[in-house]
């Protein structure tokens, strides 16, 4: 089998596989193309990929001869009729986003595997591209809030005085939230954190933040370990006790998403008037509406001296490290879609494969797909 690497269009900095990543596939007995200049802005260069074994060349070339393209992001609009019936594209899709786009790739008879749709099982764990890039964008999310915040996150003694720890408020624990905690306690801050999901409790403790629980949440086991949308009266009482928070905290880290739906809007900017000016809100969930009514995506903002910073794209801006933990994640993926020989074997009655094959054969696979794309129309 022949797998091919795309450079990423628009502002993203990663890329599908590194070097090292390519080379792991060579010795699965899988042949490289690789785009030029596919890994630049993930400083990874074209005779790096060549030493791994890759072979660069054009983009139209890679999509050609490749029976498995691999991309961060779906390819252009444009670029749906140079695929041929029974290719497979691997990338993240954002079903709802571009249910457009995949209808064209699902007409053209192109396999779609959408790589946020891997199962969140814990056969799957090593696969589970959300949740590394995740692990990415709760680190970065602190990090740029630390470095915006007019004060120190740690506590200081000193002749001249005592500095207090700077308060962090993180509303959602999961992946990415669960890492902002664990980094805003190693700067040394205070954390609380809110989460409609009592199973996170632990883990939230476990690292040093303070599990702020409001009764009454409504939690649902099928949901795959996702947040599902509250009653009216849960959000009324969760909403004051955000604002009674989030006016005493110096940072807020904004992580709460549901799949296929709007970002829960949890920072009214009732709250962002009363929070204290130089605190720093960033809203990791910006690109599905934001968790803070002021919030836009890619943009920062200053309301009342509060710096909202609406970002949702952090794994871009460590694309290094980011690039790495994605080509781990395919790389564990294809082990169970490739035979010793490097043969694709797409098997459907496997779970995960089953799981992230948004299209195959001109039909929808992925029931969490077809649950989406429902939903959608019935909005």
């Amino acid at each position: 089998m022949i797998a091919g690497i795309l450079r990423e269009t628009g502002n993203e900095n990663r890329v599908a596989l590194l070097p090292g990543e390519v080379a792991i596939l060579k010795k699965m007995g899988i042949e490289v193309l690789v785009e030029t200049q596919a890994g630049e802005r993930a400083f990874a260069s074209d005779k790096e990929y060549q030493a791994a074994g890759a072979t660069v060349t054009d983009r139209s070339e890679v999509i050609k001869k490749s029976a498995m393209v691999l991309t961060v992001n779906p390819p252009l609009e444009d670029e749906v009729r140079v695929f041929a019936d029974g290719q497979i594209l691997c990338t993240v899709l954002s079903p709802v986003e571009n249910h457009l786009w995949l209808d064209r790739m699902r007409e053209q008879g192109v396999t779609v595997m959408a790589l946020d749709l891997i199962p969140r099982t814990t056969r799957a764990q090593s696969m589970d591209i959300l949740s590394s890039m995740a692990t990415v964008a709760g680190y970065k999310a602190v990090i740029e809030a630390a470095s915006m915040l007019p004060r120190f996150f740690p506590m200081f003694m000193s002749a001249a005085g005592t500095i207090k720890p700077a308060k962090v408020l993180i509303l959602g624990a999961g992946v990415a939230g669960l890492q902002a905690i664990a980094v805003s306690r190693k700067l040394g801050a205070s954390v609380e954190v809110f989460d409609v999901r009592s199973a996170v409790k632990e883990e939230v403790k476990s690292l040093g933040g303070k599990f702020i629980e409001v009764e009454g949440a409504k939690e649902d086991a099928a949901a795959g370990g996702y947040a599902v949308e509250q009653t009216d009266e849960f959000r009324k009482k969760q909403s004051e006790l955000i604002h009674q928070r989030a006016i005493a905290a110096d940072v807020v880290i904004a992580t709460a998403m549901i799949p296929g739906k709007r970002a829960p809007l949890l920072i009214m900017k009732e709250t962002v008037a009363s929070m204290k000016p130089g605190s720093v809100i960033i809203d990791l969930a910006a690109a599905t509406g934001g968790n803070c009514e002021l919030t836009r995506n890619g943009e920062t903002v200053v309301v009342n001296g509060v710096t909202i910073v609406g970002k949702s794209d952090y794994p871009s801006f460590m694309p290094s490290d980011a690039s790495k933990m994605f080509g781990n994640n395919i790389i564990n993926l294809l082990k169970i879609m490739v035979d010793k020989e490097g043969n694709l074997k797409l098997d459907m009655n496997d779970d995960i494969v089953r799981g992230t094959a948004a299209v195959h054969n001109k039909e929808y696979v992925s029931q969490r797909v077809k649950q989406l794309l429902e939903a959608k129309q019935t909005v």
